[in-house]
């Protein structure tokens, strides 16, 4: 199998597994490229709090190439989302408030877009509710796939040191005062 043969697998395998599952109820939990044979693994193995977060490199929406690891000593909020996602779309000007509240030293939002369009669906969704965090495309769902983002929306909070602290399934109101007593917590801990 070539490798292309199995980056397309890698991609039919995660989109299945968004469709089978789709959007998730509200659920938490607090405190590379994969190869097609792993992918199994990888799904039964889904990271947990205190696992060090993997690292990616995936675009933003102005062809930058971005890095988790550009991020490190910041806490990061990583969102997997799609535009088609109702609650994905129902989360995001939380997100919005949040990002504006606290310091691009000590806090980023990551918000990876599964959409398969890229840049042609996520640029107008972001001008038309006024988004300034960044917004990266994993359109080929690896990135997701190796976090084992199962359903939409879901969140990592990842500390300073690059741990995750939080595995959050569904959306949230990321504007209310225990989202952020939360990263007040984390960007004090750090």
């Amino acid at each position: 199998m070539t490798s292309l043969h199995r980056g397309l697998l890698a991609s039919l395998v995660g989109a299945v597994l968004l469709l089978a599952v789709g959007c998730d109820a509200q659920q938490s939990e607090s405190a590379a490229e994969p190869q097609p044979e792993l992918l199994q693994v990888q799904m039964r193995q889904a990271l947990r709090v205190g696992d060090p977060a993997p690292e990616f490199r995936l675009w933003d929406m102005d062809g930058n190439d971005v890095a988790l690891s550009g991020q490190r000593g910041k806490v990061i909020l990583l969102n997997f989302w799609a535009t088609w996602c109702g609650p994905c779309r129902v989360e995001m000007p939380s997100m919005e408030l949040l990002y504006r509240e606290f310091s691009r030293q000590d806090f980023e939002i990551l918000a990876v877009s599964t959409d398969p369009q890229g840049v042609a669906v996520t640029r107008p969704f972001r001008d038309s509710i006024g988004l300034s965090f960044p917004i990266l495309h994993d359109s080929d769902f690896r990135v997701g796939v190796t976090y084992g983002a199962r359903t939409l929306p879901m969140t990592f909070l990842i500390d300073r040191q690059g741990i995750i602290t939080h595995r959050i399934f569904g959306a949230r109101n990321w504007g209310g005062p225990e989202a952020k007593e939360m990263i007040r917590d984390l960007v004090r801990a750090s």
